[in-house]
């Protein structure tokens, strides 16, 4: 299979690579890079067989908008847009519907795995028709962690579906992290008792029932800095969680662990918070999410 791929920083330049290590024909292109294969959208398309496979790798929003614009008058009927952002799952639902118009195919796709992707593999919540997505299986299964199939990736649901459950998953993620940061917080804040706080944390993760990839990359951040003396106590939110906590009053589903870390975040611009510079460090070695340096 050969498919194009549009955006080529931190997620989708990875992806570019796992997917030509699976054997996949990948063509890319992102105006602001120079590794980029073609120069121009028109180029792009004009590399790809029938029916033309589009991924769209880009910030969620206007940016995801401009490009999907642009593609429409681009592709054919039978044509395919897959959007891998981190988007609205409401805007799924008008895009899908304007390129149906035209009988192009969407489909959104929830990708977890952040700048340790290439390696391990991705998390894949996917949403549209049947057909479709049994179509871009070898994409998926290409991108997928290895082992057994459902446990890196589902079928969701219809069109929106994928992006609804990626955004839930940042949302249980920002509970997730919250919870280990405070807890941070509180070891460091006895040194009379706790002597090493690095260590629990790294203990913690073989046979304690909190292990998870969190905790190891929390564990690695403070073998890195073990006191987050070159961290910001300041956590930037992307927008999933707030989408979660606005999700959640819409349906009437309480979510107070969630609302409560999100909230948390809000905190941290206040001050150089301890448990933030905890999130801050986790944010930034699953992600790749910049961490601001403690002097700023």
């Amino acid at each position: 299979m050969h498919i194009g791929l549009v955006g080529l920083g931190r997620m989708g330049e990875n992806m570019r690579q796992r997917l030509r290590t699976k054997g996949l024909a990948v063509t890319g292109y992102d105006p602001g890079v120079e590794t980029r294969d073609v120069t121009s959208l028109e180029e792009l398309i004009r590399t790809l067989p029938t029916p033309r496979v589009v991924w769209v790798m880009v910030p969620a929003g206007e940016v995801t908008d401009s490009v999907i614009t642009a593609l429409q008058p681009l592709l054919g009927p039978g044509d395919i847009i897959i959007d891998g952002g981190n988007t609205f799952f409401e805007d799924d639902l008008r895009r899908a519907a304007t390129l149906k118009n035209n009988h192009i195919h969407y489909v959104d796709v929830g990708v977890s795995g952040g700048v340790w992707g290439r390696e391990n593999g991705y998390g894949l919540m996917v949403g549209g028709e049947e057909e479709i997505i049994t179509f871009l299986m070898p994409i998926f299964d290409a991108l997928r962690p290895q082992g057994p199939r459902e446990e890196g990736f589902v079928h969701v649901g219809p069109i929106g579906a994928g992006h609804y459950a990626k955004m839930v998953h940042n949302g249980v993620e920002y509970g997730l992290m919250q919870a280990y940061a405070e807890g941070y917080e509180l070891l460091a804040s006895r040194s009379d008792l706790i002597l090493d706080v690095p260590a629990v944390f790294n203990a913690w993760r073989r046979g304690t029932v909190v292990r998870s990839w969190l905790l190891d990359l929390l564990s690695q951040a403070l073998e890195n800095d073990p006191g987050f003396d070159m961290i910001r106590g300041y956590a930037q939110d992307s927008g999933e969680g707030r989408w979660t906590v606005q999700e959640a009053v819409n349906q009437a589903v309480p979510t107070p662990a969630i609302s409560a870390a999100l909230y948390a975040r809000f905190s941290s611009r206040q001050d150089d918070s301890p448990a933030m510079k905890a999130i801050a460090a986790m944010r930034h070695q699953f992600g790749g999410h910049a961490a601001l340096p403690a002097d700023e």
